[in-house]
């Protein structure tokens, strides 16, 4: 039976698995488990063995093994410790096992942004439907996630808020990312979660507001001038300082190239960034906030 849980607002989601007799979870086969299956191959053919004489060296199964290789299952742990061993592949394995987890969790359509993600040297963000995925608390993805069906068991639930907060790293990252956030005011006021999720929210965004790299402006929700009704979207600055955006809606995604439609977003997020308050007047605005709470 194929399980698929979706989170349609930032487009992560768990592993789409397949139950087979022994109980074991099977992935369906996609591009990232896929690579990851060529590599344990191309391991084990270099060290001449066969998927049968792998087996007990790495301690599974011949259907496990050849799970993986065929991009159908996700290695536990333990299995890519045991892979990395028994083939000497100079930790390759390894490497290629963090970069599957990564991935891991991300819809299709949103994998391609992320890998842009982790390679930019700058990411603007607009967000009028809910706090973005990088400036989340574990409290508020978890309110957030409970409440977008369909519903998520609660070990897929936690598996998801762990992929948010790891995400999460980038903030730190050096050299040093520059972030720009702008968001509605709306989404702080709704309180998802509750008065006391939505204090613990504030006071996230006003301590990561602090860092040197980030630039948080809240938009007024009374704003007669306003060049954002076209929804959320984000840009990002390559390393070959090239520029990218990024427009998703329910179930999809789409990465913006087109050098007019780049040119459209910019002066709009131009545009957003006068509009909205400063910085400064944002963290005056969120701590009233919190204390209205």
């Amino acid at each position: 039976m194929a399980v698929t849980v979706r989170d349609p607002l930032f487009g992560e989601v768990t592993a789409v698995t397949t139950v087979d007799e022994s109980g074991d979870a099977e992935g369906e086969p996609d591009d990232d488990l896929r690579n990851f299956g060529e590599t344990i191959k191309a391991f084990r053919k270099r060290a001449d063995l066969t998927q049968e004489q792998l087996c007990p060296r790495v301690g599974y199964s011949v259907q496990y093994v050849a799970s993986v290789e065929q991009g159908r299952r996700h290695p536990s742990t333990k299995f890519v410790e045991k892979a990395e061993e028994a083939l000497d592949a100079f930790g390759v394995i390894r490497i290629a096992a963090k970069k599957l987890a990564r991935r891991r969790g991300l819809a299709r359509w949103f994998r391609r942004w992320a890998e842009l993600e982790e390679e930019a040297v700058a990411l603007n963000t607009y967000e009028c439907r809910s706090i973005p995925g990088l400036l989340q608390t574990e409290a508020y993805a978890r309110a957030q996630i409970r409440d977008v069906p369909p519903v998520a068991t609660p070990e897929e639930a936690e598996a998801r808020v762990a992929f948010r907060m790891a995400r999460q790293a980038l903030l730190l990252k050096t050299p040093y990312v520059a972030f720009s956030f702008i968001i509605e005011q709306a989404v702080i006021e709704r309180q998802t979660g509750g008065p006391a999720v939505t204090r613990e929210l504030i006071d996230h965004l006003l301590e990561v507001g602090k860092l040197p790299n980030v630039d948080l402006q809240i938009m007024p929700t009374v704003s007669p001038e306003h060049a954002g009704p076209g929804g959320p979207f984000r840009l990002l600055e390559t390393q070959e300082h090239d520029w990218l955006g990024y427009s998703e809606g329910q179930q999809t995604g789409q990465v913006i190239a087109d050098l007019k439609d780049i040119s459209i977003l910019h002066q709009r997020y131009a545009k957003l960034r006068i509009q909205a308050l400063n910085p400064a007047e944002s963290a005056g605005l969120l701590m009233r906030m919190r204390g209205s709470l």
